[in-house]
């Protein structure tokens, strides 16, 4: 017995053929599932989870090549083998071109032709599923690194990390939690000489304090009870790369004195070990927290300090840039449609006003998952005030925060129609320069360019 995997969908009226078409892969071990009609096969298909499908051409009720383009139609990735005794070259060529079938296969076959027909399509359906995730995951981190905004503030980080990215000065985010300070680091890193190198991210407020100097550092066997084994640091494995700090003020006091030294002399000892390994990364660190107070309390060395702030960038609070809310609400409107699509078309106006008027104290993030958390309840084409989350039901603000605007100042009309405004306004600012426009909005130039024509912005100014 072979121990191939897979499960193939067998579709024949001839139940002889479907019986020996069963024992031969059973026989190559895939699960097979076989029907002899076109109603049949779609109530299985339902059912077995195929990933390959052999589908006779003429079958008692309907064409194998509409049942072809059916199977298809549900799952783009399922690969379908026609087999035929109608040795037609039109209809051959319909069913490879025209239905989508993988390869048309003439009765009488070899069955160890068709046995590698079956391997072929099954690898083939594999890149394809490979490659779509590839697809979708490249998609989502490019939609999630994305900083979006036109407001003065977040322009500032952005022109900053322009400046800056491709230097290897030591930086420091700040800014609260929510804010998007890893997406900063992120675009520093993509944007430096190093974006080659390993990108590792520590997070100093989540290791464990009687563990943090292991990850860190590394160690070697025998250096602590339990330490069976050499193990390469954090620090190490960002050779070459970039390494971020995430809440650095979070670290124990004497292992920011060991920090200090890595940075000052470029070389990393493991915990139990004799001799320090050279390393070379650029440090990029950031802090929900005031560095100022940090300092006061003793969270963060005066002398790290200095060294980690050779350039500093501070990512300002939501409610410091109400007038980003617009874009970023219709940005995670479409990601969070498509990504469970849901078919929900925009915001009812009482829902929008809130949104405006909220003081965020989540900033981005609760922002974010607000709308995610709106598109998956929402029963109707529009989210509405009942779909957003609790804090938003009782009061236009959270309770015990003051608003960043009145509701009476918020803007009305549709999100389309503040998109669209918030384009001309960008597009007047910089005397419609379309690079300026594009990076004032936060946008790539053909997507400004795409937004123009779907709002009917002309590409000259009239």
């Amino acid at each position: 017995m072979k121990t191939n995997t897979g499960a193939v969908l067998v579709v024949d009226d001839e139940k002889t053929i479907a019986d020996g078409l069963r024992l031969t892969l059973e026989s190559e071990g895939y699960a097979v599932h076989t029907t002899g009609s076109v109603r049949d096969a779609l109530a299985a298909f339902a059912q077995c989870e195929a990933e390959a499908a052999i589908v006779d051409l003429m079958l008692p009720d309907g064409d194998g090549l509409n049942l072809t383009r059916e199977l298809r139609r549900r799952d783009p990735s399922l690969q379908v083998i026609v087999i035929t005794a109608y040795g037609s070259v039109r209809k051959a060529m319909e069913a490879t071109k025209g239905a989508g079938a993988f390869h048309v296969l003439e009765k009488p076959f070899d069955p160890d032709e068709l046995l590698g027909l079956v391997r072929s399509a099954l690898d083939h359906r594999r890149l394809v599923v490979e490659n779509t995730n590839l697809r979708r995951r490249l998609a989502d981190r490019a939609a999630d690194s994305e900083i979006l905004g036109q407001a003065p503030g977040i322009q500032r980080v952005l022109e900053t990390v322009a400046a800056v990215a491709d230097a290897d000065a030591n930086v420091l985010i700040i800014g609260e939690s929510g804010t998007g300070k890893e997406l900063v680091a992120d675009a520093l890193h993509e944007r430096s000489r190093r974006r080659g190198g390993p990108w590792v991210k520590i997070n100093c407020a989540a290791l464990p304090k009687d563990l943090i100097e292991s990850e860190l550092f590394g160690h070697t066997r025998g250096a602590f009870t339990g330490a069976t084994s050499d193990k390469t640091g954090l620090l190490e494995e960002a050779d070459g790369g970039s390494l971020l700090l995430d809440e650095i003020t979070e670290m124990p006091a004497e292992l920011q004195a060991k920090l200090l030294r890595v940075l000052e002399e470029r070389a990393v000892r493991r915990v139990g070990a004799a001799k320090a390994v050279p390393v070379d990364f650029r440090l990029i660190s950031s802090t929900n927290r005031s560095p100022e107070a940090a300092l006061r309390e003793g969270r963060l060395r005066q002398d790290l300090f200095f060294r980690i702030n050779t350039v500093s960038i501070d990512v300002p609070p939501l409610r410091e840039r109400r007038e980003d809310i617009p874009i970023l609400v219709r940005a995670f409107l479409e990601r969070y449609r498509a990504k469970h699509g849901r078919d929900v078309g925009g915001i009812e106006p009482e829902a929008y006003r809130r949104l405006l008027s909220y003081a965020w104290p989540g900033n981005v993030r609760e922002l974010q998952n607000a709308l995610e958390r709106a598109v998956l309840v929402t029963r109707g084409p529009q989210i509405t005030l009942e779909d957003l989350p609790e804090p938003f039901q009782g009061a236009d603000t959270e309770p015990g925060v003051a608003p960043t605007v009145a509701p009476s100042e918020v803007p009305v009309g549709s999100l389309e129609e503040i998109e669209r405004a918030s384009i001309l306004r960008a597009l007047e600012t910089t005397k419609w320069n379309k690079q300026a426009a594009a990076a004032l909005l936060g946008l790539r130039r053909p997507t400004l360019y795409s937004k123009m024509r779907k709002h009917g912005i002309p590409q000259r100014r009239p």
